[in-house]
């Protein structure tokens, strides 16, 4: 099976996102991609509310979804639309960070709600507070496709390694990580905690990511690490994407998966215990 990482540089336009996200999607499945993955924020990356409620769609009525959909559905493809920002009905007005999966037929198979949200001091400067505009998902996933189980995740929840045991556990043997990496955390921490969670699982992790510097229309902007990896269960790197806004295709052999859990069964070596 062959997988298509997307990187993106999104602005805070959902339009002009799509046309540029659709033309990394068809460049994928040009190049062969059964399964192709887009980055957290595909739609927009904005650090306004007012702008984010201004042009943030529900569900049903978001352009960005519709169109991938539709271009998964003429290329016969997979599709992981890494996550959209979509408008809630939720009485605190808080948006969802999703992430869906669509079928070879454009139906969506699963989604999944971003669980832990971007609360951080990155710096004197560069404060997060992603709870204030987002609301948590409760719900872990695991989807079905005809090549594998794949676990879903966000972004931050990869500093949660207990989430991720829990999707091994409940059946998944790729992990998606969309993300919208902080350049800084990146720097420090993206590749260290991704082979983690392959080498913890037996997993593999497939992470497609935003890169470079985001513009946005008020003025302002942000910088996110880029570096789309696809790592393997025995957590060998397969393939990273630098920096560059572009297309990188792995393939995978599903076999690799089985073999690392043999070598180390630790998914069924969990013992109970007391403390602290």
């Amino acid at each position: 099976m062959r997988a298509g990482l997307v990187q993106l540089t999104v602005g805070d336009d959902p339009v002009a996102n799509l046309a540029v996200t659709q033309a990394r999607v068809a460049e994928a499945v040009a190049g062969g991609a059964d399964f192709v993955l887009t980055p957290e924020c595909t739609n927009l990356l904005s650090s306004s509310r007012t702008h984010q409620r201004s042009v943030m769609r529900y569900e049903d009525e978001d352009e960005t979804l519709a169109a991938l959909r539709d271009q998964a559905a003429q290329a016969g493809i997979w599709l992981l639309i890494g996550s959209l920002g979509v408008l809630t009905h939720d009485a605190d007005g808080r948006f969802a960070n999703r992430s869906f999966l669509i079928s070879p037929t454009g139906d969506i198979v699963a989604r999944y709600d971003k669980i832990h949200m971007f609360d951080v001091n990155v710096s004197e400067t560069e404060v997060y507070r992603e709870s204030a505009g987002y609301r948590p998902g409760t719900k872990a996933v695991v989807a079905d496709t005809t090549f594998a189980k794949v676990g879903m995740t966000v972004c931050y929840d990869v500093r949660f390694p207990h989430l991720y045991r829990r999707l091994a556990q409940g059946g998944a043997q790729i992990l998606t990580v969309p993300a919208a990496f902080n350049h800084i955390t990146g720097a420090a921490h993206w590749h260290t905690l991704l082979k983690a969670r392959a080498i913890e699982t037996g997993c593999f992790v497939l992470a497609p990511a935003q890169t470079g510097f985001h513009p946005e229309t008020n003025g302002t902007g942000r910088n996110t690490y880029g570096h789309s990896l696809a790592i393997a269960p025995w957590g060998e790197i397969l393939a990273d994407a630098g920096t560059d806004p572009g297309v990188t295709l792995i393939d995978l052999d599903l076999d690799a998966v089985i073999k690392a859990r043999t070598r180390v069964p630790s998914l069924t070596h969990d013992r109970e215990f007391t403390g602290p």
